[in-house]
């Protein structure tokens, strides 16, 4: 079947101008549907607690880049901590991006050691942690102080599938501050679900622009560019200011970076330097170098699709995903989803070169199984 064909390309501009219209009503969905989900924790949810809940949601869900929307975040812990900090996460390392009621320039600048008991928990476990001041990066403590109570929460910030940065939130280290925790994880929650949202909308926007561009292209061999990567993060890499030129503002702070993310995500401390060196070094190989470009161009696409068509499940049912993991019935839960994004995918992809590679199921189980098949249930088949 031929690709790139004006027909395609209305297709494309049409889905795009389609999801940016529909983004108010996506923010307004999103904030309604995790509202009913902690609705039991808000003490009846009717009083003016909720509507606060609801108006830091907003700001959140108004953000249209990430920087607008972590921002968003940490306005929004002001009314429920009495300090709150965001640390983002790369390659082993968490950097201080900004702070409320904290030296800003103190947390900017500051790396948390993330081998201390609470960041190392938070990290590891993927969860809330409530600690004691005992358990915190005791250069943290001693740089900014003690909080009251003694008492510290690290929330982690999930981004497709990792931990890409931990908020850090206190009551202050004035008598009388607040810790709220179940109002900082419903804040930290819709901050995660809609950076998602973001990403999904930038990579449509960059399919849609990639469709484009390749049409200007002569599909030779001798003027085609080196294979990109089959699924290209949005977020850009973060360094802590003293790694970066003074004038510098970094535009994308967090770093959930799938390449480095998936290299983070278990040890590689069996390789040694010199083999991790040259595996660094060493291109990746192109797992279509041997076809058509043409061929090689439809075998790309449908990795992506299937990819944002995963993304979009795991979305729309994070709490069915992690029950079903946890239960190894993921396709049972999900089966309705799973079945109409396969159709999708299949009225697309089905009839072309790359029908033969299979890659919805290869992205359901890497994706949505973590490469456990056994975590689908008995009754998912290929």
């Amino acid at each position: 079947m031929a690709e790139n064909t004006p027909v395609e390309q209305i297709v494309e501009r049409a889905i795009a101008q389609a999801l940016e219209n529909q983004l108010p009503q996506l923010r307004e969905k999103l904030v309604q549907h995790v509202l009913e989900e902690v609705r039991p924790y808000l003490g009846g949810g009717a009083g003016s607690g909720a509507g606060d809940l609801l108006k830091a949601m907003s700001a959140i869900h108004g953000g249209s880049t990430q920087k607008e929307i972590l921002r968003a975040l940490l306005e929004g812990t002001s009314g429920y901590s009495g300090r709150a900090a965001l640390f983002v996460v790369k390659s082993g390392s968490a950097n201080g991006w900004q702070g409320r009621a904290f030296d800003t320039e103190g947390i900017k600048d500051f790396s948390l050691d993330v081998s201390s008991s609470a960041p190392a928990k938070v990290l590891r476990d993927r969860t809330v942690v409530a600690a004691g001041v005992s358990e915190m990066d005791p250069k943290f403590i001693s740089q900014f102080g003690a909080p009251v109570e003694n008492q510290v929460l690290l929330l982690p910030l999930h981004l497709k599938d990792k931990v890409a940065a931990v908020v850090y939130a206190d009551r202050g280290t004035d008598a009388g501050g607040k810790l709220d925790a179940s109002a900082l994880e419903l804040l930290v929650a819709a901050a995660s679900a809609w950076l998602e949202v973001a990403s999904l909308r930038k990579q449509a926007a960059k399919e849609a622009t990639s469709e484009a561009a390749s049409n200007e292209r002569i599909e030779t061999p001798a003027a085609a560019a080196p294979a990109a990567p089959s699924f290209s993060d949005p977020f850009a890499g973060h360094a802590p200011k003293h790694a970066q030129p003074a004038a510098q503002e970094v535009e994308e702070p967090v770093a959930a970076a799938a390449a480095v993310a998936e290299a983070a995500a278990t040890p590689v401390a069996t390789a040694p330097p010199a083999m991790a060196a040259a595996a660094a070094a060493a291109p990746a190989p192109d797992a279509f170098a041997q076809m058509s470009v043409a061929d090689a161009d439809t075998h790309r696409k449908a990795q992506r699709f299937a990819r944002l068509l995963m993304d979009e499940v795991k979305l729309y049912n994070q709490a069915k995903v992690a029950e079903g993991r946890k239960k190894k019935d993921l396709y049972d839960r999900l089966k309705e989803d799973i079945d109409k994004s396969r159709n999708t995918y299949n009225k697309r992809y089905g009839s072309t070169a790359a029908a033969t590679a299979d890659y919805f199921n290869q992205e359901l189980i890497r994706s949505l199984a973590e490469d456990d098949v056994t975590l689908l249930g008995p009754n998912f088949h290929r």
